[in-house]
């Protein structure tokens, strides 16, 4: 049975007073069914790293190079990350497909370099309201599944978050229906392309305006394996209910 997941990207806030925030994640109810990532700014890994050792929370970056080494001035690898004490990293988030101009040829290039590094990729898809309203949801999740996702994904070194753009920080969610119409066909892509065994092994992560107050909907949604928290997982009091209504839904 895949175990449930509660990931919180940081993105661009934080800096070294916000590992105290980290620590009450960290010291908050331990969870029975779930895990819980933190994914802060890359000037904080190693400090929250170390912050959290012998707690059950692990540490991820939130973007990386597909390259090693070499001259990418700015840039940080996926071995470094590792070695920072990252365990896992976000991959292909809309901000970065629309800030940075990336495209799923290169975010399968850098989910080469995590599964290198030993890291777990947690590749983003997402529609925007455009494609939304003109019924191209599905169409455009499909190709950026085959286009992001490289054939040597499995359940272990792969998590897929489904975030549709016009949903995120904007305080809009989509239905339930539209969460788990998407959900379940991201669960038929991945069986049909790596087989049941993988497919079936997969989290599939909702991100997208979660909060306390609708977390226990979404999570009771099909093939909602847990999310993927932006602004509220910047503070304990927010990220922690979350962490709990997840940990409720697996047990």
């Amino acid at each position: 049975m895949r175990r449930k997941l509660a990931a919180g990207n940081w993105k661009m806030n934080g800096t070294a007073a916000a590992l105290e925030e980290l620590a009450e994640i960290a010291n908050g109810p331990e969870p029975a069914a779930c895990d819980v990532l933190i994914c802060p700014p890359s000037t904080l890994l190693s400090r929250a790293a170390e912050a959290i050792q012998g707690k059950p929370v692990s540490i991820g970056g939130q973007d990386c190079h597909a390259e090693a080494t070499g001259a990418h001035t700015g840039d940080i690898s996926a071995a470094m990350l590792a070695d920072a004490g990252a365990t896992h990293v976000i991959l292909g988030h809309s901000e970065r497909r629309q800030d940075h101009d990336e495209h799923d040829d290169a975010i399968r290039a850098k989910a080469r370099a995590a599964f290198d590094a030993d890291l777990i990729a947690v590749i983003c898809v997402g529609e925007s309201l455009a494609e939304r309203e003109a019924s191209n949801t599905l169409d455009i999740i499909g190709g950026q599944l085959s286009g992001s996702v490289p054939d040597s994904a499995t359940g272990h070194n792969l998590v897929i978050a489904y975030e549709p753009i016009w949903a995120i920080g904007t305080g809009k969610v989509p239905t339930t229906d539209q969460i788990g119409e998407v959900h379940d066909f991201i669960r038929t892509r991945l069986e049909r392309r790596f087989g049941a065994g993988v497919g079936r092994s997969v989290r599939i992560l909702y991100g997208g305006s979660v909060k306390a107050s609708n977390a226990e909907e979404i999570f009771a949604v099909s093939n909602v394996d847990g999310a993927l928290v932006g602004g509220a997982s910047l503070k304990a009091s927010d990220f922690l209910p979350i962490i709990a209504a997840l940990d409720a839904s697996a047990t």
